[in-house]
């Protein structure tokens, strides 16, 4: 689930974008200031190992060079060569050739001794006294990795927390920043409750008189044609009381799924809306399937198709064309109307998301279509030259 579902709210692609934008550069930076961190206390603890080690080698050194002489001045051949179990040691004589070794494949040549990855090499040059002709001494450690060990850990359990903390430090900053949108759709959702509310009682009386009219007994043409006004704007009236309601009433609406006859509810939401086209003088075909048939609520499919429709004659130009077909397993529309900008196209479904300011409307209507799409597994694409055409495509 992604944050904003979990914040409750739900923005538009452009505010989606920006707000992404923010948790990618928060999470950037947290993660920076975790690995400098990271890196600062590696170096510390690594150094303070080596400082430490450096200590051990130098006191076992000392007590080696005490054996050592002890093993010189023997004369009672008793004294045997100094070992630790901890601890490996080489002497060197004359030309920095080999005299003894307790490494089991000891260098030849001093010169040839180097640093390596999993050993403490502490070099002890020219002891005071040449012990058994030793003119240098090698003292070896090898590194337990236990300082390793215990360093991961420590990071381990402290990038944790501070990884958590910041995460919910980073959700109230979101929260903070959100507050404001919340608000404002907030109270744009209280006015879309008032507003189908009131609507109700008016659109309902205007559609009912209006159906009541006998059209074709009227002489009058100027009468005729104020009708025929009145008639579109109380079906545009009562398409976005639909729409109004649809939104308040989403999560309370019960569908009841029955096999539609696509070809039937089509041509029965062509007629509605044949009022308006005509006024465009839009010419609407139809290549319609008789056999396609789904599985949906007849007044959701109703809703889906009445907002692209609508769209379809709304944003289509005078004497343009609408062209439907339908088939087994898809649904096209397309409209020879001004065409969407390629840019705008991800953001068509968003709530109120609304890229002509001539055209009126609250910018829901395919923000319902989606939901509806979504609800039942319905595959919708949207494709548009600018000044040209739109084609909205649904499949199953």
């Amino acid at each position: 689930m992604s944050v904003l579902k979990n914040l409750d709210i739900d923005l538009p692609q452009s505010e989606k974008k920006t707000l992404y934008r923010f948790l990618s550069l928060y999470v950037f930076f947290t993660i920076v200031i975790l690995g400098l961190t990271i890196s600062l206390y590696y170096t510390l603890q690594k150094e303070l190992a080596s400082s430490q080690r450096t200590i051990v080698l130098d006191e076992y050194a000392n007590e080696f060079l005490i054996a050592l002489e002890e093993l010189h001045n023997d004369k009672t051949d008793t004294l045997l060569y100094p070992t630790d179990a901890k601890f490996k040691t080489s002497l060197y004589g004359k030309d920095y050739k080999l005299i003894y070794s307790t490494l089991t494949n000891p260098k030849n040549l001093l010169t040839e001794v180097t640093y390596t990855n999993n050993k403490i090499i502490r070099y002890v040059a020219q002891p005071e006294k040449y012990y058994l002709n030793t003119q240098y001494i090698i003292v070896e450690m090898m590194d337990d990795k236990e300082w390793l060990n215990e360093t991961i850990k420590t990071i381990v359990i402290y990038s944790s927390i501070f990884f958590i903390f910041m995460l919910v430090v980073g959700y109230f900053l979101l929260n903070l920043f959100l507050k404001p949108m919340k608000d404002a759709l907030h109270l744009l959702d209280i006015f879309i409750k008032d507003t189908t509310h009131e609507l109700n009682t008016p659109v309902s009386t205007i559609m009912t008189n209006i159906e009541l009219i006998d059209k074709e007994s009227i002489q009058d043409k100027y009468l005729l044609k104020s009708i025929n006004r009145i008639d579109i704007g109380a079906k545009t009236i009562s398409n976005i009381y639909d729409d109004l309601t649809y939104l308040v009433l989403n999560n309370k609406i019960v569908s009841d799924n029955q096999d539609i006859n696509l070809k039937q509810l089509i041509e029965q939401r062509v007629e509605y809306f044949s009022t308006l086209a005509n006024i465009k003088k839009i010419k609407v075909v139809t290549n319609l399937d008789a056999d396609a048939v789904l599985n949906i609520d007849n007044k959701k499919l109703s809703k889906l198709v009445d907002n692209i429709l609508s769209n379809a004659i709304k944003y289509n130009k005078i004497n343009g064309s609408i062209n439907i077909d339908l088939d087994a397993n898809k649904l096209t529309i397309k409209d020879t109307g001004k065409g969407i900008k390629e840019e705008h196209i991800d953001s068509m479904f968003d709530r109120y998301a609304r890229f002509d300011k001539i055209v009126g409307g609250f910018g829901i209507g395919l923000n319902i279509v989606k939901m509806i799409c979504n609800e039942y597994d319905l595959t919708i694409n949207i494709t548009s030259k600018l000044d040209n055409w739109t084609e909205v495509s649904i499949s199953w």
